[in-house]
């Protein structure tokens, strides 16, 4: 069912996002206690401010009654993805090169099913992250279709 509502609310939200210049970055539907959220993430060069936010809650909000996709009670959220945004797409990835990235894979590749590192290049659909082990610095080539979950990382 919920991916059912998450692919809904992206069709319902993306001309609401496209009309104010924004990108969809993701959208979520999860029960956290008894509760149920759904989640929109979006952003834009420079990042996107509460105002924005609120506008794009309230459009989606009155697209979100007309069509009643979704049967149980639930809180509609929409915000910034923050500074460890996901990282989805392959534009995702392009766009973020030379960036600190953590990735998670489906299944090891040297031995690892995460990493964090720099993202240095994202070409033919394979990402290069060069990542430190103690003192040394190594790359690993990681495809696109390996990766079971990726975002920005900060480095503290």
């Amino acid at each position: 069912m919920s991916s059912s509502v998450v692919k809904t609310t992206e069709e319902l939200v993306k001309p609401i996002v496209e009309e104010k210049n924004l990108e969809l970055v993701d959208v979520e539907y999860v029960k956290e206690g008894k509760n149920w959220f759904l989640r929109v993430y979006i952003d834009k060069d420079g990042g996107v401010d509460i105002s924005e936010c609120g506008e794009v809650s309230e459009l989606l909000s009155s697209k979100l009654d007309e069509t009643d996709p979704i049967k149980d009670p639930y809180f509609l959220e929409v915000s910034s993805p923050g500074v460890e945004r996901p990282l989805k797409s392959k534009s995702d990835f392009a766009s973020n090169i030379n960036k600190n990235v953590y990735v998670k894979l489906y299944e090891p590749i040297n031995g690892d099913k995460e990493y964090q590192g720099t993202l240095l290049k994202f070409t033919n659909d394979i990402a290069t992250i060069e990542y430190k082990v103690k003192t040394q610095k190594k790359q690993v080539d990681i495809p696109f279709d390996k990766i079971a979950k990726a975002r920005l990382a900060v480095v503290l």
